[in-house]
């Protein structure tokens, strides 16, 4: 829902509509809706902890409490693990927080500076490498595998089964 300070009001009578352009207080214009200023989850890594009352604790219908315990109930909980929450976050938030960017700070530092550099100068030192394996195996690898080749070419299986 789109808060009414971002509504313009469009009048259709022509009187009111040159009131409507002198007035000071609506010459803004809203090309597009506003975003959500308190968006602290804009991609939605964390939908699974979306945890209702009603997620955690349910009555059958067989058995119910009374009206007002279970109101109860539910203002407690809810209450109880907003106000935890805050607690908690106001404890860890800003420590988390100094980490996890001295963190990514150092991982981001490593893989521009040390990371790629090293993984360019493989790809740039590859060719020769590649070359040089290929010929030593054209040299070791293959005439050995031609000769066992030839070798054994002329072994022939022959399985019987024989029955008892």
């Amino acid at each position: 829902m789109i808060p009414d300070q971002y509504l313009i009001e469009c009048p259709m009578d022509p009187d009111e509509e040159q009131k409507y352009q002198n007035n000071p207080a609506n010459t803004t214009v809203y090309t597009e809706a506003p975003q959500k200023l308190d968006a602290r989850d804009p991609r939605g890594i964390n939908k699974h902890l979306k945890v209702d009352f009603s997620d955690v604790l349910a009555e059958p219908e067989s058995f119910h409490s009374f009206d007002k315990v279970w109101t109860w109930s539910d203002i407690l909980f809810e209450s109880s693990k907003l106000w935890c929450y805050r607690i908690i976050s106001l404890l860890f938030a800003v420590p988390v927080s100094l980490i996890s960017g001295i963190l990514f700070a150092l991982l981001g530092c490593l893989h521009i500076w040390c990371a790629m550099p090293c993984i360019q100068l493989c790809n740039i030192c590859m060719p020769p490498v590649r070359t040089l394996w290929a010929s030593l195996l054209d040299m070791f690898v293959a005439p050995l595998c031609a000769s066992l080749g030839r070798c054994l070419s002329s072994i022939y299986l022959n399985v019987v089964k024989q029955r008892v």
